[in-house]
């Protein structure tokens, strides 16, 4: 981690970029894949409010993301604590880092039972909030779509 008063490197080629490397797009790109699966979930007719239980989910990915959601709150105090917002920053890629593969190796919606189709749902509606939340802190733009 860096100190708050050390040099900050910009690379604006970078931040143009519209890929991973870029992590303002690629934590935004997470949020609105989650966004999409909604969008899907209720064009289907699936109730996306109701909260799914959790015990559905057991692989590896899904146990992941679990934690570092419930990270957030002590990651967050300390940021605030220690006058140091680039760990929310670092958050957040490492976040979506963890919510991209998932999605790409994941269905959430049509999944047998349809009780993990909720679960999932509910571990995507959790890792939407920190992102918004995350990415409001910081100043920037949540997109609903890209």
């Amino acid at each position: 981690t860096r100190s708050h008063d050390s040099h900050l490197e910009f690379d604006i080629d970078v931040a143009k970029k519209e890929s991973s490397e870029n992590p303002v797009f690629y934590v935004q790109y997470a949020y609105a894949r989650i966004n999409s699966i909604f969008r899907k979930a209720e064009e289907e007719g699936i109730q996306t409010g109701k909260e799914g239980d959790l015990n559905y989910l057991e692989e590896e990915t899904e146990i992941g993301l679990i934690r570092k959601i419930l990270f957030y709150p002590l990651m967050f105090e300390g940021a605030v604590r220690t006058r140091e917002p680039h760990r929310i920053t670092f958050y957040l890629q490492e976040l979506a880092g963890l919510f991209h593969p998932y999605y790409n190796t994941h269905r959430v919606l049509g999944v047998e039972p349809a009780a993990l189709t909720l679960a999932r749902l509910s571990l995507c509606d959790a890792v939407k909030t920190v992102l918004k939340e995350g990415l409001s802190i910081l100043g920037v733009t949540v997109p609903e779509r890209m």
